[in-house]
């Protein structure tokens, strides 16, 4: 089979497609051929070197979290056959820990996450998989599960409801966007950020409420204030957007962070941390459960997730590239067929 390797961990130019063994399943596993695999910023760092999970020991390595497409075959005590349509839910879980046992999976002592699915064929655990009604396609599946069900969880831990204020800096990437729509589905109301009146314009299409063209850290405090005071804040770039968002959160709120797109450090104001009641969360990915309600979303009209742009596996690296130069609104998927 084919697959998009990281054969140099240099960024974009690092992409080779290259021919590795057919795989084949063991006790409880599955081999999907890969009709569509979304991207991510997790993909990019590792890509860039800028993540301690793979070096260059580890190459070439072939990375892809967000796998839809149908199972072609199965091991021994699989859960799913051949045929069948389905996502695949990323985690990875050593299904004995009191979090595996009791909930939420995603805080799991061992938690990891899948990676292969840049490629024709991906082996999977079987158990792992979600099946896809008729109703959805496996390029919109692919777009669900790490930007949708991170979003989907996160605005969950912050307890958002309908009518309330949801503040999303950088709210036009993956999670961003996923958070938008998700929380636009919720009833909720959102001011989101971004460096782009372009793109602020699409998301605005796709349901957000007070579009904010500001990226400098002081400004953004006082154009989110001039909207309100947000009861939550979805914060995947952390850096010095945490201080930003625990700023203009109004008294007991939540903020919830997933990421560090804008730095792995920040500082904050303790005494209005702790004064003004406001919550800081961490949170990653989602849970299998997340995944399900999903598919079961799109599946029913709710939710539409929103792709940019398909590339074929032999145009992988062009794919990172755009992700890189941050072009695009929303997903960008590997397709089977481009």
């Amino acid at each position: 089979m084919r697959a998009a390797a990281f054969t140099d961990l240099v960024g974009p130019d690092g992409v080779s497609v290259i021919e590795q063994p057919d795989p084949e399943p063991g006790p409880g596993e599955a081999v999907v051929d890969v009709d569509a695999c979304a991207i991510n910023r997790h993909d990019l760092w590792i890509l860039e070197g800028d993540s301690a999970m793979v070096d260059a020991a580890d190459l070439p390595f072939v990375t892809g979290l967000d796998v839809a497409g149908v199972v072609r075959s199965v091991g021994e005590g699989a859960s799913v056959e051949p045929g069948d349509r389905v996502v695949l839910c990323p985690n990875e879980t050593c299904g004995v820990c009191q979090f595996c046992r009791e909930g939420p999976e995603n805080l799991c002592e061992e938690f990891s996450l899948y990676h292969g699915g840049l490629a024709e064929q991906a082996l999977v655990a079987a158990d792992r998989l979600v099946a896809l009604p008729d109703g959805v396609d496996t390029t919109t599946a692919a777009a669900l599960p790490t930007a949708y069900m991170t979003a989907f969880h996160m605005l969950r831990r912050a307890d958002v409801g309908p009518g309330d204020l949801v503040f999303v800096p950088g709210a036009t990437g993956g999670v961003g966007v996923a958070s938008v729509q998700l929380a636009d589905a919720m009833g909720a109301r959102t001011v989101g950020t971004s460096s782009s009146a372009t793109k602020l314009a699409r998301v605005e299409e796709l349901g957000l409420d007070h579009a904010l063209d500001v990226t400098d850290p002081d400004a953004m405090r006082a154009a989110v204030a001039d909207v309100g005071e947000p009861d939550a804040v979805l914060n995947h770039l952390g850096g010095p957007y945490t201080a930003v968002g625990l700023d203009v959160l109004r008294r007991g709120g939540r903020m919830v962070v997933c990421g560090r797109t804008a730095g792995g450090s920040s500082e904050i104001d303790i005494p209005d941390l702790f004064l003004g009641h406001k919550r800081v969360e961490g949170s990653t990915m989602g849970t299998q459960r997340d995944l399900e309600r999903l598919v079961g979303l799109v599946a029913d009209g709710g939710l539409s997730p929103e792709i940019d742009a398909t590339y074929p596996l032999d145009e992988t690296g062009a794919a990172f590239a755009a992700m890189q130069e941050r072009e695009g609104v929303g997903k960008l998927v590997v397709t089977a067929d481009g």
